[in-house]
């Protein structure tokens, strides 16, 4: 958490809130939170206007003039925009001061989200973006087949794996998974093209609805404005381990499949 749906909600919100905004000045409370050196992450920010965001996978692309912020909000990292002469508390680890005297800051209670500064059109070289698979909105049956034929893991597993599906994370891999109708436990290489097929629409299908809902809080998420996501109303298995398939009844199950919790129904999802 965030995955890609929280994400690309933060991406609209910060176009929304600070493109076109011109930056005065770079603060940063905890200097661990900026890869590289923090003198030079202020200096190649100050005097740059920020023309937009994008996003690949669950990275953010701040693109200025001149150079972009590659940020990565981890578990519990978000940005949200107040006047440069409001007070912010303790978890609040950078500040984006702009000329109008309003401040985009980044909070992060468990610090585990970074920013990087990179000059125009390199961060898409970066080793944290070279490596990502095809974006989780545009995952097609064959690219997904190709992925998946490489290996050998429970399909929950491959899917979690940014090389093969940029975007999803736990919560809509479950999601996915029930909704093709297919085992986690499954081995990914077996997993045929058909299921393939129903795999990548429900990707799609449930990427876009989750979109729309301003994506999923569990616990803490929320988009730049402060609110909070309300796909979490939708979910059919994340989260409700112990009770009724909404399909047929049987009561849902709840593993842990290399690590992660996973919940599923043996019923509809059986592993043939």
């Amino acid at each position: 958490m965030p995955e890609l749906p929280e994400v690309e909600t933060v991406r609209r919100g910060l176009i929304e809130l600070a493109v076109g905004k011109t930056v005065k000045q770079v603060r940063v409370f905890y200097p661990p939170i900026v890869r590289g050196d923090i003198q030079h992450f202020k200096t190649a920010l100050k005097g740059q206007t920020l023309r937009t965001v994008k996003r690949r996978g669950k990275f953010l692309q701040l693109v200025f003039d001149e150079v972009e912020v590659l940020s990565h909000l981890r578990m519990e990292g978000k940005y949200f925009l107040q006047s440069s002469m409001e007070s912010v508390d303790q978890h609040t680890h950078l500040g984006f001061d702009f000329v109008d005297d309003t401040t985009l800051y980044y909070r992060d209670v468990r610090k585990f989200g970074r920013l990087e500064v990179f000059p125009i059109g390199e961060a898409s070289q970066s080793p944290s973006l070279k490596t990502l698979g095809v974006d989780a909105t545009e995952v097609t049956k064959d690219v997904l087949y190709q992925g998946l034929q490489r290996h050998k893991v429970p399909v929950k597993t491959a899917l979690l794996n940014q090389k093969i599906v940029a975007g999803l994370g736990n919560i809509y891999v479950d999601e996915v998974l029930f909704k093709a109708h297919i085992s986690p436990f499954k081995k990914s290489h077996q997993v045929t093209k058909i299921e393939c097929d129903r795999l990548a629409s429900s990707i799609r299908e449930i990427m876009e609805k989750a979109i729309q809902a301003r994506g999923t809080t569990i616990r803490t998420y929320t988009n730049a404005f402060g609110e909070n996501g309300t796909y979490q109303l939708q979910l059919q298995v994340y989260g409700h381990a112990g009770e009724p398939c909404p399909i047929c009844g049987t009561i849902l199950q709840k593993q842990k499949i290399n690590g992660r919790g996973t919940t599923y129904c043996p019923y509809c999802q059986k592993e043939e």
